[in-house]
């Protein structure tokens, strides 16, 4: 089926805001934030129309549309860290925009964007680090005064990043253990559920077996009364005609045959 006009136009715009994610930005950047809210309304209106695409090819438009949705918002963490969790969970798409990409424009953008982040916190963890030893030194050198206000406000920072990076990793192993859970709970109930459907189904077979069983004996009784029957009427009509044969020739005897 060939595309539509509205199609033709998000295949476009979704190949121009691609090509804008891979580019170097400026934080006051607006284009690609306001291209995207256009490729949401566009996908919906696609989504509404008779002719639209096949089932498979709109997931993977929805696919690539959250995926610069959700590049955006990691943009806009103020810690690395932040970034490079929230482009850890970005999903790029699986097939190119157009016939000249050989590989899914997303995907590029998601490697990159993932190096980035990745430079930008290990360079803030290595000057973490020199102001951390600074710090040491001076410790050791039991000289309390050499410390500047700058290593002052250094010493501090690193003890905010150190504290920040615990309260998320707390975060993360809360939230690890209360999915541990649910998908325990989760898996005894259906374990529950299985087990009461599997007593309600050995319940049926062994009504189904007796009731089998019932229905035999019952279809032997009936065959049994059947044959008596048969017996009997087979007996009473074979008495039948002999009183009729009888009495046939006591009327011959009786009443001869006038002349």
């Amino acid at each position: 089926m060939a595309a539509t006009r509205l199609e033709l136009n998000l295949m476009r715009l979704l190949s121009r805001c691609e090509a804008l994610a891979a580019e170097r930005r400026d934080p006051e950047e607006w284009r690609l934030e306001k291209y995207v809210a256009a490729l949401e309304d566009m996908l919906r209106e696609l989504k509404k129309q008779s002719s639209k695409p096949a089932p498979e090819l709109l997931n993977e438009y929805s696919r690539k549309v959250d995926f610069l949705k959700g590049l955006l918002e990691a943009e806009k963490l103020s810690s690395s860290m932040e970034k490079a969790l929230a482009n850890q969970f970005l999903a790029p798409g699986r097939t190119p925009t157009t016939a000249k990409e050989r590989t899914p424009a997303t995907k590029t953008v998601h490697l990159q964007t993932k190096a980035r982040c990745t430079g930008q916190m290990r360079s803030e963890l290595l000057g973490t680090v020199c102001s951390a030893l600074l710090l040491l030194c001076c410790c050791f050198t039991d000289c309390p005064g050499c410390l500047t206000s700058d290593e002052k406000q250094s010493a501090v920072e690193l003890d905010a990043v150190l504290q920040h990076h615990q309260d998320v990793q707390e975060k993360l192993a809360e939230e690890m253990l209360s999915l541990a859970r649910s998908l325990k709970n989760n898996t005894l109930a259906a374990q529950n559920v299985i087990k009461q459907d599997n007593q309600t189904l050995s319940h049926s077979l062994r009504m189904a077996d007796q009731s089998f069983e019932k229905l035999k004996d019952e279809s032997d009784r009936l065959e049994q009364h059947a044959k008596k029957s048969v017996d009997w009427l087979l007996w009473i009509m074979l008495i039948v005609v002999c009183f009729i044969f009888i009495s046939m020739i006591l009327f011959i005897r009786i009443f001869p045959k006038l002349k």
